[in-house]
């Protein structure tokens, strides 16, 4: 889909050298898109992941405690490794968050 999007987007530029309004449309392509040609894509192969049990990382609600914990306990490991390999940065951001 994003193939035939991209050349898409490519041959309306094309016909803008000659008319812009053609550029206009190329810009309404990629916005929608960006606002629900993705969307639809990544949510189904979100809800298809989440069917077989595996968690990956996005805001979306847990389907159970356990996939909330490995969650939860993954982005504390990597706020963990931020502090440790960047303690000058993370000091910054305790300070900037106490105020």
């Amino acid at each position: 889909m994003g193939t035939i999007v991209i050349s898409g987007t490519v041959v309306l530029v094309v016909f803008g050298f000659g008319n812009h309004v053609w550029w206009l449309a190329a810009v309404a392509v990629l916005f929608l898109y960006v606002q629900y040609g993705r969307d639809s894509s990544s949510s189904s192969s979100a809800s298809s992941s989440s069917a077989s049990g595996s968690s990956s990382g996005g805001g979306s609600t847990p389907s159970s405690y356990r996939a909330y914990r490995d969650r939860r306990d993954k982005q504390a490991k990597w706020e963990r490794r931020y502090q440790r390999e960047r303690p000058l940065e993370s000091r910054r951001q305790a300070r900037e968050n106490g105020k």
